[in-house]
């Protein structure tokens, strides 16, 4: 009863009834894409047997990869560009100026972001067509195919940003990531499929003990996702009254454990398709370097997880850096007459903060580490391939995060509409 009130009121407020199918239809929309053909392949010629890297950028664009669709490329060659960006704007001072030049600057950002989005593409499309397809796959010749299939693939990506931006502007949630996570969710019901029905009947103990320590993977992530660090406020209050008397207020800043949310996991899951994308360009003759390429391109191999591991610590670190400013969040406090108790104002409390910060992303950068090769784990120790990306890693983790951020998202409409209505009871 409890869920089908929440619907009710959903419905009733118009704003967010209107975000959450804009939201509907722009997925949808980029759902009918993935299984769009490139033009000039034979539908029934595309062999769907990517292995090992590709496999996995496959699951995450919702078998586009496979499909050789107008969206084979996803969202991801944009990843990679604001990964770019944003390096940028950590290292130089033009990029750090346009930064703080409030909304004008982002925009001149988001336009270099969108040229380097271009560029990215460009290269990607090349590798992937020289990577997946041949000639017996093609109506046309080969070197025509990738001049429009090239072009095609461009004018896909920049389109999927676009989805991806006006879900953010315009739905609920995240679009990049909503994005990620319905190609996820899509791959879902097939790796189902195969782990409980191939498996047998005589496996169903070990599928009931893999749904049970699926649950509590479940019930960690969403902890981790949630808890936060708080660091107590307090606001001197003057009151004059014959004498100054002074009401002390107590308030909390939350610090999230995972400060970084899903993205150091997203920046770095782009980063390790790159060997991939590069073995499709390697010349057959290089046999050792194919190998050595191939081992960093298996998400069950140590050399995979040692990579992934480290990018996600890098970007964790990194991620929370850029996003979180200690120095402005101490001359804010200062401003509005806030200190943190035993500390002075200024550069005390900036210091102390930072040191809290560093603390507190330490821990999560092991932990978000540790949830990277868990589908790995999950894989070696009996789960098929396709099921084992759900027992952490990207999958999980962008599946839980986006969830939690649309609910949180949802009922911030439903607390403002009822204290939209409290207002107006209270003025009749």
């Amino acid at each position: 009863m409890y869920l089908f009130s929440i619907i009710k009121k959903i419905y009733q407020i118009q704003e967010l009834k209107k975000r959450i199918f804009t939201t509907i239809g722009l997925l949808v929309i980029f759902r009918l894409g993935s299984f769009i053909v490139l033009p000039g392949i034979n539908p029934e010629k595309i062999t769907k047997n990517s292995k090992g890297i590709f496999s996995l950028l496959d699951n995450f664009l919702g078998g586009a990869f496979s499909n050789a669709s107008i969206f084979a490329l996803g969202i991801m060659p944009y990843i990679s560009a604001s990964i770019a960006v944003q390096l940028l704007a950590f290292s130089f001072p033009f990029f750090q100026k346009l930064q703080k030049e409030g909304q004008s600057g982002q925009n001149r950002l988001n336009n270099i972001t969108r040229i380097l989005t271009i560029l990215i593409t460009g290269i990607q499309s090349f590798a992937y067509i020289s990577a997946t397809v041949n000639h017996d796959m093609l109506w046309i010749n080969k070197t025509l195919f990738t001049v429009i299939a090239m072009t095609v693939l461009i004018a896909g990506t920049m389109f999927c940003m676009w989805i991806g931006e006006r879900i953010t502007e315009k739905g609920i949630g995240n679009g990049i990531s909503m994005l990620i996570m319905v190609g996820i969710i899509s791959s879902l019901p097939g790796a189902f499929y195969i782990e409980f029905y191939t498996k047998g009947i005589d496996k169903g103990l070990f599928l009931i003990l893999e749904m049970t320590i699926l649950f509590f993977i479940i019930i960690g992530f969403i902890s981790f996702t949630e808890a936060t660090r708080k660091i107590p406020i307090q606001y001197a209050k003057q009151i004059v009254s014959g004498s100054h008397i002074t009401d002390i207020q107590t308030k909390y800043i939350p610090f999230k454990i995972n400060a970084s949310g899903v993205m150091p996991i997203i920046f770095a899951q782009a980063l390790i398709f790159i060997p991939g994308l590069i073995l499709g360009l390697l010349p057959h003759q290089y046999i050792e370097i194919q190998k050595i390429i191939q081992s960093f391109s298996d998400f069950t191999t140590w050399q995979y997880n040692l990579l992934f591991s480290l990018l996600i610590i890098l970007f964790t670190f990194f991620y929370t850096a850029i996003t979180i400013n200690p120095n402005q969040i101490s001359d804010d406090m200062k401003r509005s007459g806030g200190f943190i108790p035993g500390i002075k104002p200024g550069q005390d409390t900036e210091r102390y903060i930072d040191n809290v910060i560093s603390k507190i992303t330490f821990p999560s950068a092991i932990i978000l580490a540790i949830i990277a090769i868990l589908p790995a784990l999950a894989y070696k120790m009996g789960v098929s391939r396709e099921f084992s990306q759900f027992f952490g890693g990207t999958s999980l983790l962008i599946i839980v995060g986006v969830t939690l951020e649309v609910i949180q998202q949802t009922k911030s409409y439903l607390l403002m509409h009822s204290y939209d209505d409290l207002i107006n009871i209270k003025s009749i």
